[in-house]
């Protein structure tokens, strides 16, 4: 069994009510067991700042599914949420999302596969997604960052704020 972490976001439907029943779906993963999830935060947007403010969450899973087959199920539930991630173009990247989960870390792993990256790229930058992974497991390793919440220290969260349970 592994330790992964998953970021939630969303910011257009209803988005609060999206991360609470993406967390939901997380419970019933196969061969997987949510072991915590973060409260809900109201985040500015990132990359692309034309759009509304997004509710973003992290949740902590212990699971014997390999990364790859993980990834397929969390692209199910982001399907069934209403997210078609098929034809999304250059210009999409970073726009408003019904539902973006994301596999952020899998273990102490570093995977560069088609498709998968791990640790996420671009997580030791974004304070959307370190402040609610950090409420949850700070102490997680962070490959090439030391841990969650080393590389949390290192960057602003300004405008990430707490707005409940999830």
């Amino acid at each position: 069994m592994t330790k992964a972490c998953i970021g939630l976001g969303a910011n257009i439907g209803h988005p609060q009510e999206a991360v609470r029943d993406a967390i939901e779906a997380l419970r019933e993963l196969p061969h997987s067991r949510l072991l915590a999830a973060s409260r809900l935060y109201r985040t500015p947007a990132w990359g692309r700042v034309d759009q509304p403010d997004y509710v973003n969450a992290a949740a902590l899973l212990e699971t014997g599914l390999a990364p790859h087959a993980l990834l397929d199920h969390l692209l199910e539930i982001e399907r069934k949420a209403g997210r078609s991630r098929g034809g999304e173009t250059a210009s999409m990247r970073w726009g408003p999302r019904v539902l973006d989960l994301d596999l952020l870390l899998y273990g102490d792993r570093t995977l560069n596969q088609p498709g998968l990256r791990v640790p996420h790229p671009h997580l030791h930058e974004r304070a959307f997604a370190l402040v609610p992974l950090a409420e949850i497991a700070a102490d997680a390793p962070f490959p090439g960052h030391g841990s969650v919440g080393e590389a949390l220290r290192r960057i602003d969260v300004e405008g990430v704020e707490a707005i409940g349970d999830a």
